[in-house]
This record gives C-alpha cells, sequence and structure tokens, in this order.
C-alpha cells in the first residue's frame, strides 16, 4: 500500500482501527529560533530554495526496489567512505557515535557506542550491536522518493553513489522515529526535535540540488515556513 492510500485508509477507518500517526508532522509550530543551527541558517535555507525545482506532487513511478540503489550499504561508490574497505553503515556509526567501540581486530564494524543527541528526537541514545535497529541510518532524501522524483531514470552506478552518500544525505538517528518518517519529505514529516528542523531542512534541500531532484510544493511552503524560525 502506497503512503497516500494509508492515510486515506487510516483516515476512513481511524473510529474503527486507531490508527496511529507520527508525532512529528510538517506543521512547524511556534518555537524560538534553534541554537543547533548555525547562524546564518534562515538564509542558507532561502538560498537553497532558489537552487531547486519544485513539482506540485510528488509522482508515482512503479518499479522501486532497494536493489536498484545497489546492495545495502554497499562500499563500492565514488563518495566519501567509498573502497575504504568499511561499508557505509559502518562508516557513518563511526563518525556520528561517540567513543566507538569495534568488534575484536576490526577496524569497521561498530558494536558499541554513543549518540549524544539523536537529532530526530534530541535523546542520548546508546548503540549495542545486538540491538541495531535501535539506531538506523537514514537517507534524509529517501531512496523510494528519489525514484520517483527522477532517480528510476538515473543509471545503476549513480543510485549506488545516492544511496551511499556519507556526505550529505545520511544520518545516525532513532529506529522509531526514522520508521515514522518513512519516505516522506518535510512537507509531511519534520523531526518532533525542533531544534534540528533547521538543519534538516536545510539538509534536505542541499540534497536535493546535488542530486538535481526536484522537491514538492508541500515541501517548498514547510521550509518557508521553517525559515522564518532560523537563525
Amino acid at each position: 500500500m502506497t503512503r497516500r492510500l494509508f492515510v486515506v485508509a487510516c483516515l476512513v477507518s481511524a473510529v474503527l482501527t486507531g490508527c496511529t500517526f507520527p508525532s512529528a508532522g510538517a506543521d512547524p509550530g511556534p518555537t524560538a529560533p534553534t541554537s543547533s543551527a548555525s547562524p546564518g541558517t534562515g538564509n542558507a535555507i532561502a538560498a537553497a530554495l532558489r537552487q531547486v525545482r519544485v513539482l506540485g506532487e510528488r509522482p508515482e513511478v512503479r518499479g522501486y526496489r532497494r536493489d536498484q540503489f545497489g546492495r545495502a550499504w554497499s562500499d563500492d561508490h565514488s563518495g566519501l567512505g567509498g573502497h575504504n574497505g568499511c561499508d557505509t553503515r559502518n562508516d557513518v556509526l563511526a563518525a556520528q557515535l561517540q567513543a566507538p567501540e569495534y568488534r575484536g581486530k576490526s577496524r569497521c564494524v561498530v558494536i558499541a557506542g554513543t549518540l549524544l543527541t539523536d537529532p530526530y528526537t534530541g535523546k542520548r541514545l546508546e548503540f549495542r550491536k545486538a540491538k541495531a535497529s535501535e539506531i538506523q541510518i537514514d537517507h534524509i532524501y529517501p531512496l523510494s522518493r528519489a525514484w520517483d522524483m527522477g532517480a528510476s531514470r538515473w543509471p545503476q552506478q549513480r543510485r549506488v553513489d545516492f544511496a551511499n552518500d556519507e556526505a550529505m544525505n545520511l544520518i545516525a538517528v532513532d529506529g522509531p522515529a526514522n520508521a515514522s518518517k518513512g519516505d516522506s519529505g518535510p512537507g509531511e514529516w519534520l523531526p518532533i526535535n525542533r531544534n534540528y528542523r533547521c538543519t534538516y531542512a536545510l539538509r534536505y534541500l542541499q540534497v536535493a540540488h546535488k542530486w538535481s531532484l526536484p522537491i514538492t510544493t508541500a515541501d517548498r511552503n514547510s521550509v518557508q515556513a521553517i525559515t522564518r524560525l532560523c537563525p
């Protein structure tokens, strides 16, 4: 079922089935300018908005599969961390966790560490390999969304490079928060941690520009609302 059909189904059957929606949504709500965003973030978002193409809505392109973006967390990509002998997931964990611990003599496999402040929830999270799903690696601009917005026409290697864009598009986050985000953009979902919303909006636009992917009108409207609240 597509996300749109799921939302409609929930609206129709909410009373009977008790559908639960994520607590974070596209409405930025009232908040003061945030200290976690760098000074000038609002201006940077406004500038980034001028660099991206806007579509009225996200098209639906059939045929998406995860493996069309290559093997999950492939090291065979041309970006940051590519061909370094470690897979992308472990690269991101090693870079973003404090005091990462490695398996045995491995220089790659992260088995423990601390995410001091989860971007999406604001919580401190402890990573343990035995419960790896509690901290997940999120694509800020999701893969299936990219597929619909133009990546379906890309050559395979470009999709692999996009899926493993450690420099811009990948971030270690709380697992349940990542699940609530799904393949949404900022027009449909925002981090429950308001202190990260300016940075999230900017990075989403930067990824879109870097990879020549459009955003939706809903994305633009939400980001414009966020911009007024950024430093």
